[in-house]
């Protein structure tokens, strides 16, 4: 079986853009979605339904969320120490496969990205139970890997200041985190392009990301940047990443 896995960051809620988010959506035809900012629970309903997912969960205020046409046998939201947003794991019915939905701390600055390297070093105890079990993290990683371009000069001015009151450089260590700890990147397991998914109107950054345990990166199939997807760059600030993964 194939399992056709969408994230999605749907910027504030979706609130005003349920159409074209559907859209996009629809135009994946995924099996599984996880969410990030989804913080409005009823805009997770109103996608479910217009998608044709039989099974959705949100919260309010609660950053990750899901849309499944696969049954999930438990789905649940678990506290980081340190961490802004709980992190989600969703177990599907099939052989018990996990997927964890991811959404770190935002802003692209070294005090930023020291607190994702918290986040992850507390996401990596908390998964590792499973770290030999098939699973795979999808999400909103809000960080760069290390060698990807990046041009200061096309930043807000806001952010542009963070960047030089951090003497000129992004340290980029949280996804050297994962990797180290033996998962893969698995965009760049399949492409040597940059894969920029924020912002829809100027893309110039990748923040998000799949990674899996590097013994199963023959399952992921396909992983793409959905940058022509109908409506995408008016239904998002981010472009959603589409994954094809064989399931055992």
């Amino acid at each position: 079986m194939i399992l056709r896995l969408l994230s999605y960051n749907i910027e504030y809620g979706g609130v005003g853009r349920e159409a074209a988010l559907a859209s996009v959506i629809l135009s994946a035809s995924p099996d599984l979605v996880v969410l990030q900012e989804a913080t409005r629970p009823e805009v997770v309903k109103h996608l479910a339904d217009a998608c044709g997912m039989k099974h959705w969960g949100g919260h309010l205020g609660e950053s990750l969320g899901f849309l499944s046409r696969v049954d999930i046998a438990h789905s649940e939201w678990h506290a980081l120490m340190l961490a802004r947003r709980r992190f989600l794991e969703l177990t599907l019915t099939r052989e018990g496969i996990r997927i964890f939905g991811v959404h770190l701390s935002a802003i692209h600055s070294n005090v930023f990205e020291a607190r994702r390297v918290l986040e992850v070093r507390a996401l990596l105890r908390a998964i590792s139970p499973f770290h030999d079990q098939f699973h795979f993290l999808a999400g909103d990683f809000n960080t760069m890997a290390e060698g990807a371009a990046f041009d200061p000069k096309r930043l807000p001015p806001r952010l542009q200041a963070l960047y030089w009151m951090g003497g000129g450089r992004i340290r980029r260590r949280a996804l050297a985190l994962m990797l180290a700890v033996g998962y893969t990147d698995g965009y760049r397991a399949l492409h040597s392009d940059e894969g920029y998914t924020f912002p829809t109107w100027d893309p110039q950054v990748r923040l998000d990301y799949l990674f899996m345990p590097a013994k199963s990166v023959a399952a992921v199939k396909r992983c793409e940047v959905l940058r022509n997807a109908p409506g995408a760059r008016e239904a998002s600030d981010h472009f959603p990443l589409l994954a094809e993964i064989e399931l055992p």
